[in-house]
């Protein structure tokens, strides 16, 4: 893949991008091998990515002036703040690049006054666009205030006919001078979730839920732990760190009769699983609000499988422990660090490394998501 941004030295973030796609993939898999131990049934074939077009979201910083706004990522180089605009970088979905020029030109309209991080002035600091499979789009303002909101509102209708696949379009909050992409606070405008179909589920998306940014090898993650779950046939089964509720969701698609309880700290997050489950007609699926990193149970309450996706952090101490005390009989991991994979396994004994696979998440980067599974051993 050629990209004129890497070329010219004003994006570095694919920084494998001169790599053999081949290449890359040996040395992601000779990496996490090694921080691993040998999975007793081994590793299964890695799965690949498209090197472009694979991007559902775009997270864009936003730069220049209300006259001719920059929509792209903090410049490599020049003055503090300043932006570098990246409308045409090829690894966003085609539905997202054809939605920057339409959005450029609501920028103009509606007077979004790009923030000026060093002088602290100005309101809109992030433009967040997502895409489904469809080309549909959920597009979502980040400010500073609500100062904007009512040129917003009046220019909204001109937003929806430029561009006919927008379902969801909110104003997210963050008022804070910080190193931050978003605020707690969202005012829906249009819409309320962004329906998103993969591995043969037609999940929610509501703003502020997470959602993993390569479709394609997202619907081959779930597949995989669809496969094991059926293979172990279990009862009881819990997703900790569920989101929008996919593991969850195949879990209960693919076991008949399994009851599935789903944790998540995001609000949001949870009301686009419990949507999407009521949609599936599943009534043998549960989703709660909490962090699951810090869950209490007895261990007679303890299920037959455990799903994790914890952040790169990792699970944790205590709920390594508690996996590890438990009575439970398999967990399937799936890591976005394979470092703090690492870690959590060795805190996990009793709780042996099965089968493995590497997914491709990122092409071009070093970054590598597994999919592990756990068996108890006593």
């Amino acid at each position: 893949m050629r990209c004129d941004y890497f070329e010219t030295g004003l994006c570095r973030s694919c920084s494998w991008l001169a790599d053999p796609y081949t290449a890359q993939i040996e040395t992601k898999t000779a990496a996490v091998r090694a921080l691993l131990p040998e999975p007793s049934q081994g590793w299964l074939r890695p799965v690949t990515s498209p090197r472009e077009r694979f991007r559902n979201k775009a997270k864009l910083a936003v730069g220049g002036t209300v006259e001719e706004p920059l929509l792209g990522i903090p410049a490599l180089a020049g003055p503090p703040g300043a932006v570098t605009d990246l409308t045409a970088c090829p690894l966003h979905l085609t539905a997202i690049e054809q939605s920057l020029t339409p959005l450029r030109t609501f920028v103009c309209d509606a007077r979004l006054v790009p923030y000026d991080v060093p002088a602290r002035r100005g309101e809109l600091k992030h433009l967040l666009v997502t895409a489904n499979p469809r080309g549909e789009l959920m597009v979502r303002f980040v400010l500073r205030s609500r100062e904007a909101e009512a040129r917003i509102r009046k220019h909204l209708p001109g937003l929806l006919a430029a561009l006919p696949s927008l379902r969801v379009v909110s104003i997210n909050l963050l008022p804070e001078h910080a190193a931050l992409t978003e605020g707690a606070e969202e005012i829906y405008l249009h819409g309320e979730s962004l329906t998103m179909e993969v591995a043969g589920l037609a999940l929610h998306l509501r703003p502020q839920s997470f959602f993993q940014t390569n479709t394609g090898v997202a619907a081959a993650l779930y597949r995989q732990a669809a496969d094991w779950i059926r293979e172990l046939a279990p009862r009881t089964l819990w997703d900790l760190y569920c989101g929008v509720g996919a593991f969850a969701l195949a879990a209960a698609r693919a076991v008949p009769g399994l009851a599935v309880l789903g944790v998540e700290i995001s609000r949001e997050a949870v009301a686009s699983a419990q949507r999407s489950a009521a949609d599936l007609g599943l009534g043998n699926v549960r989703f709660e609000g909490g962090d699951a990193a810090t869950i209490e149970n007895d261990d007679a309450d303890a299920p037959d499988v455990v799903v994790v996706n914890p952040p790169r952090r990792g699970i944790g101490p205590d709920l390594a422990a508690w996996l590890e005390a438990s009575s439970t009989g398999a967990v399937i991991y799936s890591s976005c660090n394979p470092q703090t994979l690492a870690r959590d396994l060795a805190a996990m004994p009793s709780l042996r490394l099965e089968r493995a696979v590497l997914l491709d998440m990122f092409p071009s980067t070093p970054h590598a998501e597994v999919l592990t599974l756990l068996r108890r051993t006593d």
